[in-house]
């Protein structure tokens, strides 16, 4: 029977992360406790992180002044639509970088990667006067369309492709298949872990996103969450922030799910994006 070493750098390795891990979640705790206690005791000093009372009447205030489910659901629409899109066109166009052939391919991923240089801020007057043109202001297509293309997503995908011996292509090309079907049926599966690391953080880009909705969304029933919890702040007279912290932990439940089915992917995907230049 192999005999197990007492190691006291890893004893205290794993003692330290405990420690960060539970002073990470102090503030989750608090506010799960404040948006199940009243008014009144939410602010009390010094602060409860355990809950001292399961009054759900801040949650049930979400749904009876306050359209909160259509913000939920406009924010489900816009991260899920801009997620799937996003991920099928820098997947195609890191296919095209990695895999192809034609004129002036370097410089043309050069451009691209230049624009990761420039904030997203610099470019918001143009691309408002481009929706506006195309009259999709205050649409929830004027969040989506922009957010199609990703440098990052492309430059992640393409240096995964890079990996990807060619001999799968060649044998491909061998036995009959065209480049869509090497595509759709090789390279994307074997890229799984870079898909996913895109799928994870455009989504929850999106759904976190406050400038983009402030900027293209004036009509609240279009409005999607972080910009309708600035209109339930407001629409509380009585100055009730537990009913705001409890829209924001509803808010939370999303993106938490989404990163936990992903996350065995990510440190993989992130890891083999940077092996190969």
């Amino acid at each position: 029977m192999k005999k197990t070493h007492f190691n006291p750098f890893r004893v205290l390795v794993i003692l330290l992360l405990t420690i960060f891990a539970i002073f990470f979640c102090l503030p989750f705790f608090w506010m799960l406790a404040t948006s199940l206690r009243s008014p009144l005791v939410s602010f009390r000093l010094p602060p409860a992180i355990i809950p001292t009372a399961f009054d759900i009447s801040n949650y049930k205030l979400l749904f009876e002044k306050v359209r909160y489910l259509a913000f939920f659901q406009n924010s489900v629409y816009v991260s899920v639509m801009t997620t799937v899109f996003q991920v099928l066109v820098c997947t195609m166009a890191a296919y095209a970088f990695s895999r192809l052939n034609f004129p002036g391919k370097n410089m043309i991923f050069i451009l691209f990667l230049t624009a990761m240089m420039i904030p997203a801020q610099v470019t918001t007057i143009p691309r408002f006067i481009f929706m506006s043109k195309l009259r999709l202001i205050n649409t929830h297509m004027a969040l989506i369309l922009p957010a199609l293309y990703s440098a990052l997503g492309i430059f992640l995908l393409r240096q995964h492709m890079l990996t990807i011996p060619k001999s799968y292509d060649e044998a491909a090309y061998m036995d009959g298949a065209g480049k869509i079907w090497t595509f759709a049926m090789i390279i994307v599966p074997m890229s799984k872990p870079s898909i996913v690391v895109i799928a994870v953080m455009t989504f929850i880009n999106t759904w976190n996103d406050f400038f983009n909705p402030l900027i293209y969304i004036n009509s609240r029933a279009k409005m999607t969450i972080p910009l309708g919890i600035t209109q339930i702040t407001g629409s509380f007279n009585s100055g009730n922030q537990g009913a705001v912290i409890a829209a924001i932990m509803l808010s939370l439940i999303p993106p938490l799910l989404f990163y936990i089915l992903g996350q065995r992917w990510l440190m993989k995907g992130i890891s083999i994006g940077g092996i190969k230049g």
